[in-house]
């Protein structure tokens, strides 16, 4: 019998089993990993001693990357709830309670983000602080803080009280008994039990993603007034189903309640491209509710986003967890509209009402109206809420007792949060997922509300369920005011008014006066090396650009001009396009444009967009999800810049992109090779996204052409800024812990100077202490010489420290209070590191090890190198 088993589960997870040792270990954990896991039978209900729980996982191996092709990599909220509540893991008297804790594998820097995100997952905002910072008054905020001590029954515990964590790098670690485990690359590590062996590689690759565990179909909706699309009636365990939420139809756009995982196949099955939303209202930060906020940043716009600042300030802080981006700069993703709660908030001319629920995290849910006839429309989305039943305990004192004058909670709250709940609607979804922390139909069997529908729950519907509310299966419409208008010709009038500014309306009309056609899904609308006939402007859906002979492929949204150039210029296409959902198009003659275009003189414009527009779609960072109008801006701003092979490129722009477009380069450090650039490749995104100056040297291997683009106009594309992001994170991992660095991660580059003589001289004395510690750990030293060194490293960098703030505080740095934070928290989690050497709970040396390698280099090289430029033109302050 095999010691060490693995199943392959889906793209980019696996399943791991180690029977002898008592572990289960799911490797890699994206959206609706557990689902996965549930499909293949690998999480299943059985019972010992008359209690029902799950099987499931022990452990999680993550990914060494946060990103993987643009979706988060990393999403243990719902698989450690499974293990925690589920399974029973840690729950008081509970069969499947060993007092063995679950337990997260991988590089110290993904499992902190993801010990972190999982504690905003759980409670939010956790302090008076916090919520009086995000806008709550004291008041709002005492009630809000007593409500979570009672969700969490009077005890807010930090993810290190219930899970353990095992630090992984290059040399094999033990997990727990006798099961050994090691990275041997990005992505890839090896499990060791005994004499066997097994590999699994957590890399997708190019042009690949996490799939979704459940077939949606394909479905037509209507372009009403005001509708609601049922788009989800599960939960966060529902293997059939996505989770709860709609989409309201307004004046013909589009607007998400919620953004829960995989979206975007969400989207797709319902013929709804990314470009098309135009806002997502937010009820609370639960990954079941806002895990696919990463697929609506792959839009060419930001998208609206519409919460109460204090949901909103709850979200910002988990995706800052994740992902290490700033909260202020959800902004460059999104356009932020915060809401007043319990008032009507006039959004494009819908009205919205956010009312606080009761829930662990920040929560509110939603009613929407419009003026009809005799009064209003209205539809309310009450997720997530409570049992009306518990809120009763939660705000009932203990008999004997009395409510204290300044308690926050009580009758009165109880009575708020009850008219809120029965406030009626046309049409009200609800949370009926049960439990102690959702709702139950049964508090809406009164209701008098004209339907209510319920949602959030994995379970069949019961007798008592289904005379209470209706269901509301994926893709059913439910019509409140119906249009009397044609909004796709406006739509297309509006694309084109943006295609070409120009160009008066009545010549516009020329072109909006064609037919609208509709494409069945997986329908070819041009192949390759075909001429077309007619043009199709994309009004709906998405559509699959193909390129196989060159292994590419792209989804592209609303505002596409499919076969424009081949068209115009009457050669082939060389692409393919075809349909990926049903698909509303305007067909226009190619006769006709090419008219158009003449009588307009945009001949030589177009033709000159030609020739850097379609190369530029072909680049990955431009190849999917940017409509025409935003290419062609783009294209306008665009400059070639060639070099001679063997020149280094010195005179690159500070604020400016560079993309290659034929040729080769070579980024070094020192004397070695950290990457080699070449077409479709972009670099400087370092310094013009994130203001770091470069540590590599850009050489041309061959002549070389490169686009050179403003990072200022491409900033304001979030699909753009997110590809951006992925990639300079993946280079700081190549940087970090790729094979340049394997075997002498500690060596000094002279590219790691900050020209401060003193400051240099520092950073390399603590390079040269990290690799004498890298060397004792190579020579199996013990563990009071890993002590020994461990310390003077501590005490030296406190020293540094003191020295660098002192002079940047003197030079009157604008970062300086928030660098100095940054060095109390490294020297905080060096200590909490050192402590557990004490306590003789530290077993891996090698964590310490990689824990000063993306210190002093990610610090040096990200956060010193920032003031770098700053002390080479700032004098002394005059005492």
């Amino acid at each position: 019998m095999s010691l060490l088993r693995k199943i392959q589960i889906s793209t980019g997870i696996a399943w791991v089993e180690a029977p002898e040792a008592g572990l289960r270990i799911l490797c890699g954990c994206p959206a609706d990993s557990v689902k996965h896991l549930m499909k293949r039978g690998l999480i299943l209900p059985i019972e010992r001693n008359g209690i029902t729980f799950e099987t499931g996982p022990n452990a999680i191996l993550l990914s060494d990357t946060l990103l993987q092709n643009g979706d988060f990599a990393n999403l243990a909220e719902f698989p450690v709830l499974q293990m925690l509540y589920r399974q029973g893991m840690t729950l008081p008297k509970h069969p499947n309670n060993s007092g063995i804790r679950p337990l997260l594998i991988g590089l110290r820097e993904q499992v902190n983000a993801q010990m972190e995100y999982i504690h905003r997952g759980n409670y939010g905002l956790v302090s008076e602080a916090e919520m009086l910072a995000a806008g709550a008054t004291r008041e709002v905020a005492r009630e809000m803080l007593a409500l979570k001590n009672k969700f969490s029954f009077g005890n807010i515990r930090t993810p290190k009280e219930f899970l353990d964590v095992c630090i992984v790098g290059g040399h094999p670690v033990e997990v727990r008994n006798g099961l050994f485990v090691r990275r041997l690359r990005i992505n890839l590590y090896e499990f060791m039990y005994h004499d066997e062996t097994i590999t699994v590689d957590l890399q997708l690759a190019p042009h690949e993603s996490y799939q979704s565990p459940y077939p949606l179909g394909f479905h037509r909706i209507p372009r009403d007034y005001f509708s609601v699309i049922h788009s989800g009636e599960g939960d966060g365990w529902d293997i059939n189903r996505p989770s709860m939420g709609s989409i309201v139809v307004f004046q013909g756009r589009i607007y998400l309640i919620d953004a829960g995982p995989n979206i975007q196949n969400t989207l797709l099955a319902l013929g709804i491209g990314i470009n098309e939303v135009d806002g997502i209202f937010h009820t609370h930060s639960h990954d079941d509710h806002m895990a696919g906020l990463t697929s609506l940043i792959r839009a060419d716009h930001r998208i609206k986003y519409y919460a109460t600042s204090l949901v909103r300030r709850s979200v910002t802080l988990k995706l800052s967890a994740l992902s290490g981006i700033k909260p202020s700069r959800f902004a460059d993703f999104f356009a932020v509209h915060d809401l007043e709660p319990d008032a009507w908030n006039l959004v494009d001319g819908l009205e919205v009402k956010p009312l606080y629920s009761p829930h662990p995290v920040e929560t509110t849910v939603f009613h929407f109206r419009t003026p009809w006839e005799n009064g209003f429309r209205s539809y309310a989305h009450l997720a997530d809420i409570i049992s009306l039943e518990l809120l009763e305990e939660m705000t009932t004192p203990e008999p004997g007792t009395r409510i204290a004058d300044d308690e926050p909670l009580g009758p009165a709250f109880l009575e708020r949060i009850r008219h809120n709940y029965a406030i009626p609607a046309d049409i009200k979804k609800l949370d009926i997922g049960g439990g102690a922390i959702h709702g139950v139909a049964r508090d809406f069997r009164h209701d008098t509300s004209g339907k209510v529908i319920l949602a959030h729950t994995a379970l069949p519907f019961t007798n008592e369920e289904k005379e209470i509310g209706s269901g509301a299966p994926f893709g059913t419409v439910d019509l409140l005011i119906p249009a009397y208008r044609d909004y796709w010709g406006a739509f297309a009038l509006n694309f084109l008014s943006i295609y070409f500014p120009n160009v008066p309306e009545h010549q516009l009309a020329i072109l909006v006066n064609n037919p609208m056609v509709e494409f069945n899904p997986h329908a070819i609308i041009l192949k390759a090396k075909q001429i077309p006939e007619n043009l199709y402007l994309i009004l709906s859906g998405s559509v699959e650009m193909i390129e196989s002979s060159q292994g590419a492929r792209g989804l592209l949204y609303a505002g596409t001009l499919v076969g424009e150039i081949p068209g115009l210029f009457q050669v082939q296409s060389v692409q393919t396009f075809r349909t990926a959902s049903f698909v509303q198009a305007l067909r226009i003659p190619v006769s006709l444009y090419a008219q158009f275009i003449r009588a307009n003189s945009l001949d030589r414009e177009i033709e000159q967009l030609m020739n850097i527009r379609e190369p530029l779609k072909e680049k990955w960072l431009f190849s999917e999800g940017i409509s025409d109008p935003v290419h062609n801006r783009i294209a306008h701003h665009t400059t070639i810049r060639e070099f001679a092979a063997g020149t280094t490129l010195n005179t690159l722009a500070a604020d400016k992109i560079y993309i290659v477009a034929q040729g080769r380069l070579a980024c070094e450090l020192g004397q070695d090779l950290l990457e080699t650039l070449e077409s479709g490749d972009f670099f400087n995104e370092g310094t013009a996204a994130y203001q770091v100056p470069p540590i590599c040297r850009i050489r041309a291997l061959e002549k070389v052409t490169l686009y050179e683009i403003p990072w200022e106009l491409l900033r304001h594309v979030p699909i753009v800024q997110w590809k951006v992001f992925e990639t300079n994170e993946k280079r700081k991992e190549m940087l970090l812990h790729g094979e340049v660095n394997a075997h002498d991660p500690f060596r000094w580059h002279d590219a790691f100077s900050v020209d401060v003589r003193d400051l240099d001289i520092h950073h390399q004395k603590m390079f040269q202490m990290g690799a004498k510690l890298h060397t004792a750990l190579e020579s199996a030293a013990p563990a009071s010489i890993l002590r020994e060194v461990a310390l003077f490293l501590k005490g030296y960098a406190e020293f540094h420290f003191q020295s660098e703030e002192k002079l940047l505080f003197a030079r009157n740095y604008p970062g300086a209070e928030s660098h100095r934070r940054l060095h109390r928290e490294l020297i905080a989690t060096l200590q909490e590191m050192l402590d557990k050497m004490t306590c003789e709970e530290w077993k891996n040396g090698e964590e310490l090890s990689r824990f000063f390698q993306g210190w002093l280099i990610d610090h040096i090289l990200v956060e010193d190198r920032k003031y770098a430029e700053f002390l080479a033109t700032h004098t002394l302050s005059p005492r």
